[in-house]
């Protein structure tokens, strides 16, 4: 295997947790799946129909989201929202993440 292809398999594992963080954080607003899905590929945050719409059903059965149908246009959608557990959860993520980011820098400093 390639440098290319082992750095790309890392930076995949290292990039599959961050997107339960990344979904909290965009659903303060209720979307659709689909719009998520663009709005998360366009941000740099890699996911697919097949990772993200479990995730979504998950959270949801974990009561970090909720969800409703809108069927007032031609195709109905269900639109997810972070309900407040999910938003106390997501607080403590952001705390989390925050401090993972200053830990890895300072070891990338160090031993660089």
């Amino acid at each position: 295997m390639s440098t290319e292809e082992l750095t790309l398999g890392q930076a995949q594992e290292l990039r599959r947790g961050t997107v339960v963080l990344a979904c909290l954080a965009l659903l303060r607003a209720p979307q659709y799946g689909y719009a998520l899905l663009v709005t998360l590929n366009d941000a740099g945050v890699t996911a697919d129909g097949n990772t993200l719409y479990p995730l979504l059903r998950r959270l949801e059965k974990q009561g970090l989201l909720t969800s409703e149908w809108n069927t007032e246009e031609a195709r109905p959608r269900k639109f997810y929202q972070v309900s407040p557990e999910g938003s106390r959860v997501l607080a403590g993520l952001v705390r989390e993440w925050q401090e993972l980011v200053t830990s890895i820098s300072r070891l990338v400093k160090e031993s660089g």
